[in-house]
C-alpha cells in the first residue's frame, strides 16, 4: 500500500489502537479483536519487548493490518522498523531526522509534539501528521485552538482519547486519534479478554464514525 493510501485509510477509520505491553503473548490475538470490532490500524510501541521481531511477524500474519511502530526515537530505530514492515512510524516527540528518513523511504510519519512552536517545527520538518502528545491536558479545546494558526496541518491527538470524547477531538478538528489504555485496558490484555477489547473497539468506532 502506497503512502497515500495508508494516511486515507487512517483518516477514514479515525482511530490508531496503540498497545503497550509488558509481553509480546497475545498480541496478535489483541490485534485481530480489535480488528473485530473495526480497527486495523494499530500502532505497536517499541516499548513493548521484542517489539522489531512482533512486527515483522505480525505483518506477515496478518497483511490487510495496518500496523506501525510508535516510541521511535531515532534513525536506526525507524529504519529497523521499516525493514520488519512497519507502513507508519510514530515519535513521541519531535525528531527531524527520522521525519527525514521516513520521507525517504516514503513512509508516513506521525511526529510528536505539544507547543505551537513544537507543532509546526514538525510539519515543516517533513510530518505527515502531527501527533499532539499528551493531549489529556487540555483536551479537545486545545485542538481546536491549534488548529486556528495551523488550519494546513493535520493533527492527531494521543492521551487521554476514550470513547466518550474521540468525536469530541475529530470535531475540534483531528483528522484522527490515538488510544491507549482506553481501548486495549491492561487488565482486559492480561486476561486475554478479547471479547472486552472488541466491544471497547466498536464503542470506539462507533463514536468517530459519527463525525463526517
Amino acid at each position: 500500500m502506497k503512502k497515500d493510501a495508508i494516511i486515507s485509510k487512517i483518516k477514514t477509520e479515525k482511530v490508531v489502537a496503540l498497545i503497550r505491553a509488558d509481553s509480546s503473548d497475545g498480541l496478535l490475538d489483541c490485534a485481530r479483536a480489535l480488528a473485530a470490532g473495526g480497527l486495523t490500524s494499530i500502532e505497536l510501541t517499541m516499548t513493548t519487548p521484542g517489539a522489531i521481531r512482533l512486527l515483522e511477524k505480525a505483518s506477515a500474519e496478518l497483511p490487510d493490518f495496518l500496523f506501525g511502530l510508535g516510541t521511535v526515537l531515532d534513525t536506526e530505530t525507524a529504519r529497523a522498523g521499516i525493514l520488519a514492515g512497519a507502513k507508519f512510524i510514530v515519535t513521541p516527540a519531535t525528531r527531524p531526522d527520522v521525519n527525514e528518513l521516513c520521507r525517504r523511504y516514503s513512509v508516513p510519519i506521525f511526529c510528536g509534539a505539544f507547543t505551537p512552536s513544537e507543532i509546526l517545527r514538525a510539519w515543516e520538518s517533513g510530518a505527515d501528521v502531527v501527533k499532539i502528545f499528551p493531549a489529556e491536558f487540555f483536551g479537545p479545546s486545545y485542538i481546536k485552538s491549534v488548529k486556528a494558526p495551523f488550519p494546513q496541518i493535520d493533527i492527531m491527538p494521543t492521551g487521554g482519547v476514550n470513547e466518550n470524547n474521540v468525536a469530541d477531538f475529530l470535531k475540534a478538528g483531528a483528522v484522527a486519534t490515538a488510544a491507549g489504555s482506553s481501548l486495549v485496558e491492561a487488565k482486559a490484555f492480561k486476561e486475554k479478554n478479547w471479547a472486552a477489547i472488541t466491544a471497547k473497539a466498536k464503542a470506539f468506532a462507533a463514536a468517530a464514525a459519527t463525525v463526517k
